[in-house]
């Protein structure tokens, strides 16, 4: 072997060698990441809590001690959790009070940050996000209380109260204007001046009590948005869970608080897109459906004039639909049907539409705390390795080794 050769396996040996104790290094503390920055997790908080618990309640007088059902015997087999517990079992003047006998304020500190969060929260104060907003639902109101935000109250009940009080009074006149619009087009759909009047009563009402009763509903869902986006409890609201749970209450909400704010305009109009053929197809589901029912009811009378013997005092019938007669009973009923099919689907697509909102804002949220620190590397090092064959016995290798760190 030639002294460049051989140099030059030095220098890569010596390579691979550094390389390799550099990868076997040990990377310190567990590292998780959060918004795309490295947060270490060190394994001996439990043991720091405990003994910060037990370092602390030592030191307290007798009395203490008694106040507490605890002796100095007692203290060294109980667990942090259950001289923990009987912490939180005391009033807080009490807890204030004893802490505040402690003579180390290294350990107070230590039992303030520690400790006490092993505490059990209260059950007032141990509802989730999802509770909340299934409960705010039921009961609007709920999360601003919850979350003391009371001077909401006002604006909730007032801005909900009057959309539903005057949606009520709308639907009241839009419905009698519909009857009496039904009454007319039940016996002929001829065009007149009275059903045109009544018709434009009928159709400004309905506007009126639509527009009343999307405010209505409108206030309602913000105010269970904002009872998710300013939740207060001590169980903590992760990133995820609050731009799910907005997703679901919203379509398209769960995108802006995500920051991805161009899928918004994309998921709102597309279900609300969707809404709007689900209620074309409707509208026209109804109106074929109507005429059918005029036709078939032209055609049965028709058959039976045509089978009266004695036809005197009798008046052939015309048709009452709004076709006059030009399609068939059979053509109409598959107008009918086509409509009522193709509503159907769309109220399913609707339903996939906002499926995939929560899942989009879902998976987004997950991926805004993409580990994006130092720890992913990969690295392009030479290689040196050893192979036997039968034929040629041992043969170096060389080539480029890759190392990846996760």
């Amino acid at each position: 072997m030639s002294l460049a050769k051989r140099i030059f396996l030095a220098i890569a040996l010596a390579l691979s060698c550094i390389a390799t104790a550099t990868a076997q290094q040990p990377r310190g503390a567990r590292t998780i990441i959060r918004g795309g920055t490295r947060q270490e997790i060190r394994s001996d908080s439990a043991s720091m809590a405990a003994d910060s618990l037990r370092s602390g309640v030592m030191g307290l007088d007798s009395a203490s001690l008694a106040a507490l059902g605890l002796d100095e015997a007692l203290i060294d087999t109980l667990s942090a959790d259950s001289i923990a517990a009987r912490l939180s079992s005391l009033p807080v003047d009490s807890l204030a009070s004893l802490m505040g006998r402690m003579p180390d304020t290294t350990t107070v500190a230590k039992l303030d940050s520690l400790a006490l969060d092993t505490i059990k929260p209260r059950r007032w104060d141990s509802i989730n996000i999802s509770k909340i907003s299934w409960i705010s639902a039921v009961a609007p109101g709920f999360g601003q209380i919850y979350n003391k935000q009371y001077w909401k109250l006002p604006i909730l009940y007032s801005t909900l109260g009057a959309g539903i009080t005057m949606g009520v009074i709308e639907n009241k006149k839009y419905q009698d204007y519909k009857r009496q619009v039904k009454a007319i087009t039940d016996v002929s759909m001829v065009r007149t001046e009275e059903l045109d009047a009544l018709q434009t009563q009928m159709i400004r009402h309905n506007t009126r009590r639509q527009l009343y009763f999307l405010g209505a509903i409108a206030s309602y869902i913000y105010f269970i948005g904002d009872a998710a986006m300013n939740y207060d409890g001590k169980i903590p609201a992760t990133r995820v869970k609050k731009a799910t749970t907005l997703s679901m209450i919203c379509p398209g909400a769960g995108q802006i608080y995500n920051g991805s704010y161009w899928k918004a305009p994309i998921v709102i109009g597309g279900f609300a897109s969707m809404i709007y053929v689900v209620d074309w197809n409707n509208r026209g589901y109804q109106r074929f459906r109507t005429a059918y029912n005029l036709r078939v009811d032209y055609d049965n009378a028709l058959k039976e004039y045509n089978a009266a013997t004695d036809k005197e005092g009798l008046t052939r019938p015309t048709p009452t639909d709004e076709f006059r007669g030009r399609y068939t009973a059979d053509y109409l009923k598959n107008l009918k049907n086509s409509y009522r099919r193709n509503r159907d689907l769309s109220i399913i697509i609707t339903a996939g539409v906002y499926l995939l909102n929560v899942i989009d804002a879902h998976v987004d949220a997950h991926l805004q705390d993409y580990d994006i620190s130092n720890d992913l590397s990969m690295d392009v090092q030479p290689h040196v390795g050893n192979i036997y064959t039968a034929q040629s016995g041992s043969i170096n290798t060389y080539g480029l080794g890759i190392n990846i760190r996760f």
